[in-house]
């Protein structure tokens, strides 16, 4: 199959690309020229069919150059989130033997400056596999280049603006993309040519419901799936104009998502729940003060999404006339699995539920004895019976480990990790990570089910749930809440949590504990890091791992002295 590039169009933050059919002809012309030299610049430095090629860079039209260039001479790209550690990066080279690195100087996020180019060079001191690594400015700011280094954009002004594709066959590598494991060792999962691309396109054109001329604009970063499938490839593939974001939700101040919707005319806009909960602590006005007017439909990606923060996507953000989107999907499936849309017309969508399987997806629930549940108003493991195009192939290197982490826990279906429930209707409800279900006296509850009735509170924008041992109970739940700058009385909002989890779902289910912190731990992308917050409970937190991936590490400090305090104050007793 020969290779479907060049792809239509991108745009970066800064500007929307024009949309009449000379400037777009214009456009195409600079992306697929870009693209061109680039693939010209890596095949000089022997870069060949099938090598993988590491990319760590931030959000920017070179950045998905150097995706395309190397799809375009058949070289496997490996793209790593431009926020991991030099360790991190290292692993990930290694894993994958990357023959070339690509970066940039320093990369810029929410008013700092990330200097990745030193990341590179500690990372690559490590790596024999790295022969050449390619450095691109973001900034003006000179950076040490030694023996290995080459200035891109020289090299690339050096090069032809043709590069004819490489022929591929429809099961080659397209990319690796490394997520984390159980064991810690982080899994660089396989993505091939065909399958991914007619996915990643599919349910871009249909979950979103793209027209020609709309401006799409999904706000993740292009080192996580995410990116990979609704920033680059599958907008592209439909001839979409795509938005970069670089920045973060709240820079230069809590309303950039929305001045950034109004000046560039977004028409779908993509993230995740936990900035909207983030957004939620600062109020309506800063989404109110700018036309959004322009948007059709709103999309959660990530994590479920709990009732308040899909009222209010849905309420303020779209004006109660916009199509929320909460998708279900994962680093493995390539990309949207189950999504409200797409329906038959006018079909009825419910609040914070992912509900209908996309097509080609076969959804099962399995008990706990391996046997599958049948009919609906029922929960239990999320498998995927049937496999579907845009599903990983393997896991680099180790068939086995992919074998065992997905093909496993119930032989002939894949095993998604999470719960779900299936409503009546036969609609899927998306329950939480299987290994977040706690225990209680005998009583199984998702800590995300815990999250959802807290954060239904309207003085409490985020909350984590944490199970840990309970000499009694077996198990129990620590609840980790932010509350709303202007919460007066803290006490009197937790006496309402604790009452709200006991009517929402039972008594059981009421966190034995519950502790206010100013913010969660948080990775770049915004996930938070319960596994900290469960080495915090237990004692652990002598142990807490790497913790490099945290959009601030400071955030453990002030989370140990409030539990500490906690402590304190428990002990004293009333």
């Amino acid at each position: 199959m020969p290779c479907p590039f060049p792809p239509p169009p991108t745009a970066s933050l800064s500007r929307k690309l024009p949309c009449c059919p000379q400037q777009l002809s214009t456009k195409l012309r600079e992306l697929l020229e870009t693209t061109c030299r680039l693939a010209n610049t890596l095949k000089r430095h022997g870069v060949c069919r099938g090598d993988r090629v590491a990319i760590y860079m931030p959000a920017s039209p070179l950045s998905v150059a150097a995706m395309l260039a190397c799809a375009r001479i058949g070289a496997v790209h490996s793209v790593v989130f431009a926020g991991f550690s030099a360790v991190s990066l290292t692993g990930r080279i290694n894993d994958a033997k990357c023959k070339v690195v690509i970066t940039v100087n320093q990369a810029l996020r929410g008013g700092r400056v990330l200097e990745l180019k030193r990341i590179v060079d500690e990372a690559v001191k490590h790596c024999p596999s790295v022969q050449h690594v390619m450095v691109a400015h973001r900034t003006d700011r000179k950076v040490y280049m030694g023996d290995l280094d080459i200035p891109l954009e020289q090299a690339m002004a050096k090069e032809e603006p043709v590069c004819a594709p490489e022929s591929m066959g429809s099961e080659d590598i397209l990319f690796l993309l490394y997520t984390s494991g159980s064991t810690g060792k982080p899994k660089g999962l396989v993505h091939t040519q065909a399958g991914y691309l007619l996915y990643a396109a599919l349910t871009h054109r249909l979950v979103f419901d793209y027209r020609p001329g709309d401006i799409f604009g999904c706000v993740a970063d292009i080192g996580w799936i995410t990116g990979h499938s609704y920033v680059v490839y599958g907008p592209l593939c439909n001839g979409a104009t795509s938005v970069l974001f670089e920045s973060t939700p709240v820079y230069p101040d809590p309303g950039r998502y929305w001045e950034t919707v109004q000046r560039l005319k977004i028409t779908q806009f993509y993230g995740a729940p936990t900035a909207v909960r983030l957004l939620l602590k600062y109020g309506d006005s800063w989404v109110k003060q700018h036309d959004r007017s322009s948007l059709r439909t709103l999309g959660s990606v990530g994590e479920p999404i709990n009732q308040e923060a899909w009222e209010w996507l849905y309420n303020v953000v779209g004006d109660r006339r916009c199509t929320v989107v909460d998708t279900w999907w994962q680093t493995e499936t390539g990309g949207i699995c189950i999504s409200p849309r797409p329906s038959e017309e006018g079909a009825e969508i419910i609040p914070a539920m992912a509900m209908r399987p996309f097509f080609g997806i076969v959804p099962v629930l399995m008990d706990e004895q391996g046997n599958v549940v049948e009919g609906g108003d029922v929960s239990g493991a999320l498998c995927l019976s049937q496999a579907w195009p845009g599903m990983a192939r393997t896991i680099f290197g180790d068939h086995q480990r992919f074998l065992d982490a997905y093909f496993k826990a119930y032989p002939g279906y894949y095993f998604t990790g999470d719960g779900a429930y299936r409503t009546p209707e036969g609609y899927y409800q998306i329950t939480g990570r299987m290994d977040d279900v706690i225990n209680i006296s005998g009583h199984r509850v998702g800590t995300a089910e815990i999250e959802d009735a807290l954060a239904d509170h309207p003085e409490v924008p985020e909350t984590a749930v944490i199970g840990y041992p309970h000499d009694i109970k077996g198990e129990a739940a620590f609840a980790f809440i932010v509350l709303k700058e202007d919460a007066v009385d803290a006490d009197a909002v937790m006496n309402e949590l604790r009452s709200a989890v006991a009517t929402k779902i039972a008594k059981y289910a009421v966190p034995d504990h519950i502790l206010v912190v100013k913010r969660l731990p948080k990775t770049r992308s915004g996930k938070v890091m319960r596994r900290l917050l469960r080495k915090i409970i237990t004692d652990k937190a002598q142990d807490l791992g790497d913790t490099t991936t945290l959009e601030d590490p400071s955030v453990v400090t002030e989370i140990l002295s409030a539990y500490h305090k906690y402590k304190d104050k428990q002990a004293a007793g009333p």
